[in-house]
């Protein structure tokens, strides 16, 4: 059995709170994007090792013990063991600590994939919960659809935007940010009007009321991110932002306009649009 999982967008993102946990309370709309990894689970033969792992495509530099797809499986298998040792296999095509939340799409998945496959009658409430064991933003991709997020980005509530006349342009410059260093260099604020209210404005009222918490920061250090932004609007953009904490840019455009950015031939630039029926 074969799924694809998708990537997201963040549609602004406020960081509002540093939390005793170590984790800091945001605000975010999370969009889904028709950008995909493909996540194939078969039923292994060879029962002696409970999941088989293997990958293609994007090389996926990870250690085992924190791959998502394989904690996944392990989550479910200690619930249910009557889940039967598998093989699994991804193949890559969403860049890696991107911004992008390809990696916990594909924890994400997997989790949905085992359930439908070996018929284990997870609901949907339980399977975010298991998700959120994986990760803050891994309980959205069971989801899968227009939300505004608070708390770790774990806490979701349906949100109603139409975005089917606009198409996304993701860039990627391959530049590794530091998650950690950028949280160090933010200041926690809540602000006055919640992205909840705003994203009713209309899309070319955005570039003024929503915003990226993390851009100044990586801005200052990467003024190449920056410089992505700018040629975005330069080529037609109605919005463009940072997605999560970067290093990914995407701009939103009118479907009917074409397209004519110009970027260095080895960023990673994609085409693509909302995911259907999302």
């Amino acid at each position: 059995m074969v799924s694809f999982p998708n990537c997201k967008i963040n549609l602004g993102l406020n960081i509002t709170a540093r939390r005793s946990d170590g984790y800091h309370d945001l605000e975010t709309v999370f969009i889904p994007i028709s950008f995909k990894d493909a996540l194939e689970v078969i039923h292994a033969q060879n029962d002696k090792e409970t999941v088989q792992y293997s990958s293609s495509g994007m090389p996926v530099e990870i250690d085992p013990s924190h791959n998502l797809c394989i904690k996944a499986y392990h989550l479910l298998k200690n619930d249910y063991p009557q889940l039967p040792a598998v093989k699994l296999h991804l193949h890559k095509t969403i860049p890696s600590g991107a911004g992008l939340g390809g990696g916990s799409a594909d924890g994400a998945f997997t989790l949905k994939l085992l359930n439908t496959k070996f018929n284990l009658g997870i609901s949907e409430e339980q399977l975010m919960a298991y998700a959120l064991q994986l990760g803050s933003d891994c309980p959205f991709f069971i989801y899968n659809k227009p939300c505004f997020a608070t708390g770790r980005g774990e806490i979701i509530e349906p949100v109603e935007i139409d975005l089917s006349a606009y198409k996304f342009l993701i860039v990627n410059p391959g530049i590794h940010i530091s998650t950690k260093q950028a949280f160090s260099e933010l200041t926690p604020f809540i602000p006055s009007i919640s992205i909840k209210k705003t994203i009713k404005q209309p899309i070319n009222a955005w570039k003024d009321s929503i915003k990226n918490d993390f851009e100044s920061a990586v801005f200052k250090n990467f003024p190449e991110i920056k410089e992505i932004k700018n040629e975005l609007y330069k080529s037609g953009a109605v919005y463009a932002s940072m997605t999560g904490s970067g290093s990914t840019v995407f701009g939103i455009f009118e479907k009917k306009n074409n397209i004519f950015p110009s970027f260095p031939q080895h960023y990673f630039v994609k085409e693509t649009m909302v995911l259907p029926n999302a």
